[in-house]
């Protein structure tokens, strides 16, 4: 089942969306909003469904589905915790400073509380003020939690998942330095993401899906051009129940709280740096990778963040080479 939000006040009009991404349903009988179905799961979840099953069959009015006018599928959510599941990019971080990546970042996940006051829709510009900020894209993946127990373990955590998508988690790469440095944690260094057109439920998945991993080719592309082919799948030293339950260690969490898997990254067939799409290699899901790489390999990145006119498109295909989250397609604009 793959749900969407039509733009409507501050938390869209709830749809439920073909799984060629064709067509949609109106689902406001049933909840209003994705946050109240959420709210609402085991009650409202069978009559999704059946709406879906409808919706497949054409037995009930429908409408054309256009990405380019859905908001995010959660355009605010309760709460955004993004993990870095993806320990090769950590440690291509710290190989790239000289600096020792502690034995603990492969037991225990890093995780920081991010902005889940806004999200952009899949096709809204990502507003840059000043180019110096070092603009950069982070293609990862996202899961949605039910309501979720405080020290829940990490097996019976990946039965809170609801929900899968994709996320934009926008980074202004310069500005971190300073913030990190005053030992407080990420906020103007991370403005709004962006979320996938739809989020799907994990049967929906089919064999990508384990129950705490996504596997396939997250698909990114700069300026019109293949950069990054990175499995998801592969290189995850966390999986979601690890990160839900990490998360969840000291308090609750709430329905509707949205997870993020961090950066996908894949080590190269050596086990060290991955190579570009244009050398051979499944490239990378972030700017700052590519440069870490370039200065691990040749001194110094040359790669430059993102800028004004530039433009992303992040995306996942089945194994039928159909999308399955749709597409995140944002331009980079000046304010």
């Amino acid at each position: 089942m793959k749900l969407g939000s039509l733009r409507s006040g501050r938390d869209g009009r709830l749809v439920v969306v073909s799984s060629d991404l064709a067509w949609c349903a109106d689902a406001g009988h049933i909840a209003p909003t994705l946050q109240a179905a959420l709210d609402d799961w085991e009650r409202v979840e069978p009559a999704l469904r059946n709406l879906a099953t409808d919706l497949a069959h054409e037995a009930i009015p429908m409408m054309r589905f256009h990405e380019r006018q859905a908001a995010a599928p959660l355009p605010r959510a309760y709460q955004w915790a993004d993990g870095s599941a993806y320990v090769n990019h950590v440690a291509l971080v710290r190989q790239a400073r000289g600096a020792e990546l502690p034995d603990s970042f492969w037991t225990d996940p890093l995780m920081y509380q991010g902005g889940s006051d806004g999200f952009l829709g899949p096709r809204d510009p990502i507003r840059l003020a000043d180019e110096t900020w070092g603009c950069d894209l982070e293609a990862e993946i996202v899961v949605v939690t039910g309501d979720v127990a405080q020290g829940i373990d990490a097996v019976a955590a990946r039965e809170a998942i609801r929900l899968v998508g994709l996320v934009n988690d926008v980074s202004l790469r310069n500005l971190i330095p300073a913030e990190l440095a005053k030992g407080f944690g990420f906020v103007q260094s991370k403005p709004a993401s962006a979320l996938s057109p739809v989020f799907v439920t994990p049967d929906e998945l089919e064999g990508a899906w384990d129950g705490g991993t996504l596997s396939g080719a997250l698909k990114v592309d700069l300026n019109g051009q293949p950069f990054g082919r990175a499995n998801a799948g592969a290189d995850m030293t966390f999986d979601f129940g690890v990160l839900i339950a990490h998360l969840a260690k000291t308090r609750s969490l709430v329905a509707g709280t949205i997870i993020g898997s961090g950066t996908v990254s894949n080590r190269g067939p050596d086990g060290g740096p991955g190579r570009s799409v244009a050398d051979g290699g499944v490239g990378y899901s972030c700017i700052a990778e590519l440069r870490m790489v370039e200065t691990i390999t040749g001194g110094a990145a040359v790669t430059p963040f993102l800028k004004v006119g530039d433009s992303v498109r992040i995306a996942m295909e089945d194994a039928h080479g159909h999308p399955i989250f749709g597409a995140i397609e944002q331009v980079v604009e000046g304010v």
